[in-house]
């Protein structure tokens, strides 16, 4: 087992994750709203010269490292559900405000989410490809 890994800290599950978007740019721009109540930032831009599928990629994230990407340059699949977590309800409120300021879809204004648990307070909004973006803070208010 190896410790001190970029990146891993934590006992995380999860480092990263990647998907396709139709276009960076306008993504890049939604995201970087949506995002920033989170304390989520772009981190670093990969242009098309660079990668794999001659787009652009672009990580988001906090403390400089990437969690959260995507890239244009292919045909965007079936959308995802991405869930982030906050620390009080406050940054799920400021989550959907801001995301749907950037340009998304309310999907499930702030509130409780009894279905899951008394405690599961959520907003959920669609990016500009479809993708169902969740904040959610489960801790007791």
């Amino acid at each position: 087992m190896t410790s001190g890994a970029v990146g891993s800290a934590g006992g995380a599950v999860l480092d990263h994750v990647e998907f396709v978007v139709a276009d960076a740019e306008r993504s890049r721009r939604f995201y970087e709203g949506a995002l920033r109540p989170l304390g989520m930032t772009v981190v670093i831009r990969v242009g098309p010269e660079r990668s794999r599928t001659g787009g652009t990629r672009y990580g988001l994230g906090r403390g400089g490292y990437p969690r959260i990407w995507f890239h244009d340059g292919e045909t965007p699949g079936t959308p995802i559900h991405l869930a982030l977590a906050t620390n009080d309800r406050d940054g799920v409120n400021a989550f959907h405000r801001a995301a749907l300021a950037a340009g998304g879809t309310d999907n499930g204004a702030p509130g409780i989410r009894e279905r899951y648990h008394p405690n599961y307070y959520a907003a959920f909004v669609l990016d500009p490809d479809g993708n169902n973006i969740e904040a959610v803070c489960q801790v007791a208010d």
